[in-house]
Parts: C-alpha cells; sequence; structure tokens
C-alpha cells in the first residue's frame, strides 16, 4: 500500500466547509476502484483547526494515476483554499494491525 499523510491547519472559522469539500471531492466506496483504498480525517485534541489526512492507495501505480488527474489538481486547489501550513509526507504502508474504522468497508453517512 502507497500514499500520503497530510497535516495542516484549517483557516479560522472554516472547519465545516472543508469538511464538506473532502466529502465532495473524494470518490465514494464505489468509486474506489481507481485505486484509493481509504481515507481517513483527524483532529487534534490541542488545537481544533489541526487537521490530518491518512491516504491510503492500493499501491505507487494507483497513487501516480490519480496525483495526475487534471481534477485531483483542481480538487487540491479548492482544498487549499481552507489551509494554512500544509505539510505532505508520502509513504509506503508496511504493515496494518486491527481492522478500519467500523469493522467493515464503510460509507459516509
Amino acid at each position: 500500500m502507497y500514499g500520503s499523510i497530510m497535516r495542516a491547519r484549517i483557516k479560522s472559522g472554516r472547519k465545516d466547509e472543508y469538511v464538506r469539500l473532502l466529502e465532495e471531492v473524494v470518490p465514494s466506496a464505489e468509486d474506489y476502484g481507481q485505486g484509493l483504498h481509504s481515507l481517513e480525517i483527524a483532529f487534534e485534541d490541542k488545537d481544533p483547526n489541526g487537521v490530518v489526512l491518512i491516504i491510503h492507495f492500493r499501491d505507487r501505480e494507483s497513487y501516480v494515476r490519480n496525483a495526475d488527474r487534471p481534477e485531483t489538481n483542481a480538487d487540491w486547489e479548492r482544498q487549499a483554499a481552507l489551509l494554512d501550513d500544509v505539510q505532505w509526507i508520502d509513504v509506503s504502508y508496511e504493515s496494518y494491525v486491527g481492522k478500519p474504522v467500523g469493522g467493515e468497508e464503510t460509507t459516509r453517512a
């Protein structure tokens, strides 16, 4: 598995807007055939505007194909307008313990 971890700060007063945008641009479970396995969003306890995204792709090739899509860049530009202090780390996932949140593949509520 391959992917990215992003840490950033959401601009003040824009958290709900950012969450709605992610729900709009992240593919549904039915669209995961493009190689996206999952995306997790978390907010820091000490900073409610601190956000962390953990993105999993099936493999590096799927990740690169997604990154090369014009739609991906346009979606990122919309997100970036709501963020400050963005840091990205691309990673190869080596092992996994446990099961996904909720225990099974889930879709948004």
